[in-house]
């Protein structure tokens, strides 16, 4: 024993003593022996698999989640990784370990460990964990794209991730007279625009929200609540935070000045859910300690309320009003100092109510907006 820790004790101070004299090369440019780089890829792969044998993937087919997760790619994962029919960055090519061009390698992780890498990311490799950690939702509409990325066309990705309109040909001219109408804020809204719209029409099966029309103090203070991470969203802090106020003034300012389009034509089928989803809105729940959301929120008949930060619902996507609610409801949202009242009211809310009165909202033609 007394040899054993003899030979223990001498390993660690050759270490250390090598440690010091700085021989190791820790450049990139060096690359690992292949020892080195067999003995941490199966630590990585290992350690993967271990920690994310216990979560259980949502489905992943829900067509708002994807459009989600692929303007986050876009912007925030691209540039490392690469996208159909598109490598990264150069630079990355000079990164030690080189990231992977994901469109080849996803197949190679489960949802489950594809998953607690993106919500996680991994030490020593430059890929960061995921900002806001509370938003599983938003990691798993990461997941659910990157499992379509490998049979997406480029041409369908290049089309998706950057707008339609933004990259048609056939409307190039007015896409430019647009961004230059806009004025100081045209060019902070090719990056708005990816996912939100030129005209702030939002879109993506509702993965994104409708600015046009909204009410410009709101936006203004959610861009806040975005940067100061009060609001918290992987997606949207990284954007905000790099916005300075008089930007965020401007793009506010801006949004609120469009006009809206018309809510879709709902039908027949939906007639039950709207009319719940009416009461719900005018008269609201006491049984279930619900308010009438009208007390704060405008309707068809309800006066527009003075407090500025209580946003228009009217008109706005369905499927974005259903997946605020539910963040509401699991206590996952924030960033308004009415946010306690909001969350009181979710909670009591069951999937078929929030469906419903989000239904209701969603079919009522925006304030300042075209009927259907």
């Amino acid at each position: 024993m007394i040899t054993l820790f003899a030979l223990v004790l001498l390993g660690g101070i050759g270490a250390l003593l090598f440690s010091w004299s700085g021989l190791y090369n820790v450049a990139a440019s060096k690359g690992h022996w292949a020892i080195t780089r067999w003995f941490l890829h199966f630590s990585l792969e290992n350690s993967v698999e271990t920690h994310a044998l216990p979560i259980a993937p949502p489905p992943l087919d829900d067509t708002a989640m994807v459009y989600r997760g692929l303007g986050h790619y876009e912007g925030g994962c691209k540039p490392c990784h690469g996208a159909p029919g598109e490598a990264g960055n150069p630079i990355t090519k000079q990164m030690l370990p080189q990231p992977p061009h994901l469109p080849d390698h996803v197949a190679s992780w489960t949802d489950s460990e594809l998953f607690w890498i993106v919500k996680h990311g991994l030490k020593y490799s430059g890929m960061p964990a995921w900002i806001a950690q509370e938003r599983d939702d938003e990691v798993w509409s990461v997941v659910a794209f990157m499992r379509r990325m490998p049979d997406m066309p480029a041409d369908d990705y290049r089309r998706l991730a950057r707008n339609d309109m933004m990259f048609d040909p056939e409307q190039v001219e007015e896409t430019a007279d647009l961004i230059a109408s806009a004025g100081p804020v045209g060019d902070d809204l090719l990056a708005c625009g990816r996912c939100h719209g030129l005209r702030g029409e939002g879109g993506g099966a509702g993965a994104f929200p409708s600015l046009a029309g909204q009410k410009a103090d709101y936006l203004y203070e959610a861009l806040q609540a975005y940067a100061q991470g009060t609001r918290p969203s992987g997606i949207m802090q990284p954007i905000a935070a790099e916005l300075d106020s008089a930007t965020m003034r401007r793009l506010a300012d801006h949004y609120a000045s469009l006009t809206p389009p018309a809510p879709p034509t709902l039908a027949p089928s939906d007639r039950a859910a709207l009319k719940l989803g009416e009461t719900i809105a005018t008269q609201g729940l006491p049984d279930q300690g619900v308010p009438a959301c009208a007390t704060c929120h405008a309707g068809p008949d309800a006066p527009v309320p003075d407090n500025a930060l209580y946003p228009e619902l009217r008109g706005q996507h369905m499927a974005y009003l259903m997946q605020q609610l539910q963040l509401w409801k699991d206590g996952k949202r924030g960033g308004n100092p009415l946010s306690d009242i909001m969350a009181a009211a979710a909670r009591h809310l069951t999937a078929e109510q929030i469906d419903a009165v989000s239904r209701y909202y969603g079919s009522l033609p925006p304030a300042g907006g075209a009927t259907p």
